[in-house]
């Protein structure tokens, strides 16, 4: 844990001009839930998943029989990553680059060894790829299936945003959300 708190204090001295938000949740080695980034809600109230694809996560987690507390859920990059809307003028959320993603691994990593989860949930094709180490990857090709890496089991989910904007992805994000079951 001493190793975590003081890579999380590195972070917060080079990220000094952003607001980061950390993981949160049960440390016991249970479930970890791996998203890409935080969004506007998540920097205003600094937890992840609080915002709209948070009410969609909580949803699907119902129909798994989960809820938050039982949980541990993070980010890969621990900060809001924006840009200008042209149409608005307003800060937008975007995919962090591939830098932001590099330079927070470390800190990810140190999470995931620090509380050893039983399984990872990644949520999206960054958290897939960024856990995995495997960039071909994309969660197209791995949603719902178990991956092992370095003996922790993996299983890849759709973002819950994504189904916010493809509805048609709800039932497949359902299917999947349901087989997590087998791996509690």
């Amino acid at each position: 844990m001493d190793t975590l708190e003081a890579l999380k204090e590195e972070y917060i001295k080079k990220y000094s001009d952003k607001k980061l938000v950390f993981g949160e949740g049960k440390t016991d080695g249970g479930i970890m839930l791996i998203g890409e980034a935080p969004g506007g809600e998540e920097e205003k109230f600094g937890r992840p998943f609080v915002g709209k694809a948070g009410k969609n996560l909580d949803e699907f987690l119902e129909l798994a029989g989960l809820d938050r507390s039982s949980l541990y859920i993070s980010n890969v990059v621990k900060f809001r990553p924006v840009s200008i809307s042209e149409k608005t003028g307003r800060f937008i959320n975007r995919t962090p680059s591939k830098e932001e993603i590099e330079d927070f691994v470390p800190l990810l990593m140190e999470e995931i060894k620090t509380y050893k989860p039983r399984l990872i949930v990644t949520l999206g094709n960054v958290p897939l790829k960024a856990v995995t180490g495997n960039n071909r990857l994309s969660i197209g090709q791995c949603h719902g299936k178990i991956i092992e890496k370095d003996n922790i089991k993996i299983y890849p989910l759709y973002h819950p945003a994504s189904v916010i904007y493809n509805r048609s992805l709800k039932a497949v994000y359902a299917q999947d959300v349901k087989e997590i079951k087998k791996y509690i």
